[in-house]
C-alpha cells in the first residue's frame, strides 16, 4: 500500500510540474532562481526551534557545514536538467561524476565516507554488497583513490545491501542527523537526515536530502505535505512519511 501511495504521489508532482504555477530550479527563460544560503545550518528555523548543539567533529557538525550551490536547479550525471523540478529546495555542493552511479543510497554512502575520510578514519570506510563482501578503503589514503574505491562500491552496493548494514533506531523521536529512511530492494530508495532542530516543548523538526535515479545533484527535499514548514519535516505520529518523490514509514529509519 506504501508504495502504491509513492507511484501516485509522483505522478501527481511530474503532472503538477507541467503547470506554470509551480515554483521550480529553471525559471521561464530557463535562467535559475539563486539560493540564498551557503550553508546547511544556514537554513532557516521555524519560530521556537533551536538546531541539537553537537559538537564541530562529529558526522552531525560535518553535515550541516556542507557548502549549498547558489543556483536551485538539479542537474542529472550527464548535464541535462532532471525533469521534476518541484521536489529541491535547494542542492549540495557534492559532485554527482558524470556517470550514472550515485544514485540514492550511493548520495548516502558517499556522504558517510566524505566524513570518515576527512576525520581520517581509513579503517571504518567499508561497505557491503548483497553477499556480505566487505568494499574496504585501502592505502594510499588519496582523495584520487578515494574517489575509484566510491565508484566501485556505488556499482556493486545499493539500497538493498545498505538497508541490512544500518541498525534500525528505537523509536521515530529519537531521530538524530545521519540517520537514513531507507527501504532495501531493486530499485528500493533512501535519504539522509541533515539536521535535527527542537523547540522548549520538546517538538522535533529535521531536514532530509537525496539523490534519486538516475544519478543527479544530492538536494535537500521540500515537504510536500506541509508548505508552511518546508523544508522541514515534523516528528509527530503520522507513520507515513510523505516525501516528493517516495513516501517511507517511521520503522524504516535507520543508523550508523
Amino acid at each position: 500500500m506504501e508504495q502504491l501511495f509513492s507511484v501516485l504521489l509522483t505522478l501527481l508532482l511530474l503532472s503538477c510540474n507541467n503547470n506554470t504555477g509551480i515554483q521550480t530550479g529553471l525559471n521561464k527563460d530557463n535562467t535559475t532562481t539563486v539560493n540564498p544560503y551557503k550553508q546547511i545550518n544556514a537554513i532557516p528555523l521555524p519560530d521556537g526551534f533551536e538546531r541539537i548543539k553537537d559538537d564541530s567533529g562529529t558526522f552531525t557538525g560535518f553535515l550541516r557545514n556542507i557548502n549549498l550551490k547558489q543556483n536551485t536547479t538539479v542537474y542529472l550525471f550527464n548535464g541535462q536538467p532532471k525533469r521534476n523540478q518541484s521536489a529541491q529546495y535547494a542542492l549540495l555542493d557534492i559532485s554527482t561524476g558524470n556517470k550514472d552511479l550515485q544514485q540514492c543510497a550511493d548520495a548516502v554512502m558517499r556522504l558517510r565516507a566524505e566524513y570518515q575520510f576527512i576525520q581520517k578514519q581509513f579503517e571504518q570506510i567499508v561497505f557491503y554488497d548483497n553477499g556480505h563482501t566487505a568494499y574496504k578503503f585501502s592505502a594510499p589514503f588519496t582523495r584520487e583513490r578515494f574517489d575509484k574505491y566510491l565508484s566501485r562500491v556505488f556499482g556493486m552496493c545499493g539500497s538493498a545491501s545498505l538497508s541490512k548494514q544500518l541498525k534500525p533506531v528505537n523509536g521515530f523521536s529519537q531521530i538524530q542527523s545521519g540517520d537514513v529512511l531507507i527501504r532495501g530492494g531493486f530499485p528500493g530508495h533512501a535519504v539522509i537526515v541533515m539536521d535535527v532542530a527542537v523547540n522548549a516543548l520538546g517538538n522535533k523538526i529535521y531536514l532530509l536530502a537525496q539523490s534519486y535515479m538516475p544519478a543527479q545533484d544530492i538536494h535537500v527535499l521540500k515537504n510536500p505535505a506541509n508548505v508552511d514548514l518546508s523544508p522541514w519535516y515534523e516528528v509527530n505520529d503520522d507513520n507515513i512519511i510523505f516525501t516528493p518523490e517516495y513516501t517511507f514509514t517511521q520503522n524504516e529509519l535507520r543508523r550508523w
